[in-house]
């Protein structure tokens, strides 16, 4: 087990105290990993800092020392952005998770990078506000590892991603300097947008301590449709018919029976319908009328490519109805292992290459199931493949590195992207050249020795670095 330096390990309690640094093997194991399981964890410590002051002193330490930081919150990363298995300093932000007063004039609320996602959206409510990034991970995700990742979620349909509800950042750099990015400001025409660099790019750049984050009015009244399909062009035809129905959409999202039978075995919950389907398309939309869309729904019904549908009643029913969307994750976690991917189509490459990646898994790996779901509305496909029973565990994983290569040389043909929501982290940095030119890649790099030469931030994570004399 890798140790930190003795004289660092030193400069840290004499200027902390006894509780900012853990080595105990349960905190190790605990905030040494995110949700990826194909990497151990293996820090060196866990720090949990309380203020960016904190902060600012740790990574002075650790440049001082040359100890390398992963940045860490929630840990419900899917790439091993998160994951210390070199002997890092894990620098925790569980402690920092402070949540001001809302400036109900300006529509801001100022957090620590580890205020709770879900706390967040629970204190702008009771103002009447949200702050509208919002996924099945709320519950444990963190602010800060939001913005690293530039999270998308159920919503991007109606509000974007992260990036567009950031209003201003606070970042430790890896000189320990801290920099006040954008402030309170709409609007700072003065030249590179600094805090846009930071949003996305998975703690290798910096270290985020607080977020002045946008708040928008909590939607009006939410209306919930589920619709068994036939076919995966039936489910991209609906939405194109959604699309011109005059509704303001908040979420589209599909699932498929697989998945569904996971949510059943799991969960004990099914479909409203009385028969399977290949297909559901899960719907929510703001303020919509109910005679208008009971109207629009019988239209949606008389096509031949739906089997059934139904349109919650109450609160308890549309929930009951998002259950059946926001449970896969858990599911396919609790009923199997699945290997994960998160990639992105212009929609208009959706139906082509949903039947290519039939095609190329049937051929290539036949009985290997698939449970797809994700939010059509903005191009996002999850795809996950379950191990099969009688393989081991080793093999799959083996078997899956050579499927994803497959997999993104489809992404590649459709104009794609390799990562949707998740980020690249230690994963997929071998394929990023399948969404990234070379002179792009060159660029990113020449980013990451600039503002941190000697690479302290995240190492080996979304691309492996040549480190420079950091001076």
């Amino acid at each position: 087990m890798s140790t930190l330096p003795t004289a660092f390990e030193r400069a840290i309690r004499a200027q902390f105290g006894s509780d900012v640094l853990s080595t105990d093997p349960h905190d190790l194991a605990e905030y040494g990993r995110d949700w990826t399981r194909e990497h151990e964890p293996a820090p060196a410590a866990i720090a949990f800092p309380r203020t960016t002051d904190d902060a600012a002193r740790l990574v002075a330490l650790c440049r001082q020392h040359n100890v390398a930081i992963v940045p860490s919150g929630g840990r419900t990363g899917l790439a091993g952005g998160a994951v210390a298995s070199r002997g890092e300093l894990v620098v925790s932000m569980v402690r920092m998770n402070r949540i001001d007063p809302v400036d109900p004039l300006a529509m801001t609320v100022r957090v620590q990078a580890g205020a709770v996602t879900q706390a967040v959206h629970e204190h702008a409510h009771e103002h009447g506000l949200t702050w509208p990034v919002d996924f099945a991970a709320k519950g444990s995700s963190c602010i800060g590892g939001n913005i690293a990742t530039n999270a998308g979620g159920v919503n991007v349909i109606r509000y974007g991603q992260t990036r567009h509800w950031v209003l201003g950042l606070q970042v430790v750099t890896a000189s320990g300097a801290v920099l006040e990015l954008n402030g309170e400001l709409e609007k700072n025409n003065t030249g590179l947008d600094l805090r846009q660099l930071f949003i996305g790019s998975e703690g290798t750049l910096g270290l985020i301590t607080e977020a002045t984050l946008k708040l928008t009015p909590l939607p009006g009244q939410a209306d919930v449709l589920l619709f068994a399909v036939r076919d995966f062009d039936e489910v991209l035809a609906v939405f194109q018919h959604l699309r011109h129905s005059g509704f303001t959409v908040m979420a589209y999202e599909f699932f498929t029976d697989a998945c569904a039978d996971r949510v059943r075995a799991h969960r004990s919950i099914t479909p409203p319908f009385a028969g399977p389907a290949r297909f559901y398309v899960l719907i929510e939309v703001e303020d919509a009328g109910r005679d208008k869309l009971l109207s629009w729904t019988e239209t949606v019904l008389e096509r031949p490519g739906i089997i059934d549908g139904t349109l919650a009643q109450n609160r308890t029913q549309a929930g009951q109805l998002w259950a059946l969307r926001e449970g896969i994750s858990e599911s396919l976690a609790s009923t199997g292992l699945p290997h994960k991917n998160d990639v992105a189509l212009p929609l208009a490459e959706l139906s082509g290459f949903y039947r290519d990646l039939g095609q190329v898994f049937q051929t290539r790996y036949p009985g290997w199931e698939i449970c797809l779901f994700g939010h059509i509305g903005d191009g996002n496909l999850h795809i996950n493949v379950m191990k099969p029973d009688d393989m081991a565990k080793d093999e799959f994983l083996s078997r899956t590195r050579e499927a994803d290569r497959v997999l993104f040389e489809v992404v590649k043909a459709h104009r794609g992207s390799i990562s949707a929501e998740h980020g690249i982290g230690l994963l997929k940095k071998d394929f990023l050249g399948y969404t990234r030119s070379p002179d792009e890649m060159a660029m990113m790099r020449a980013i990451k020795r600039a503002l941190d030469p000697g690479d302290l931030f995240n190492p080996g994570k979304v691309f492996n670095t040549e480190v420079t004399n950091a001076g």
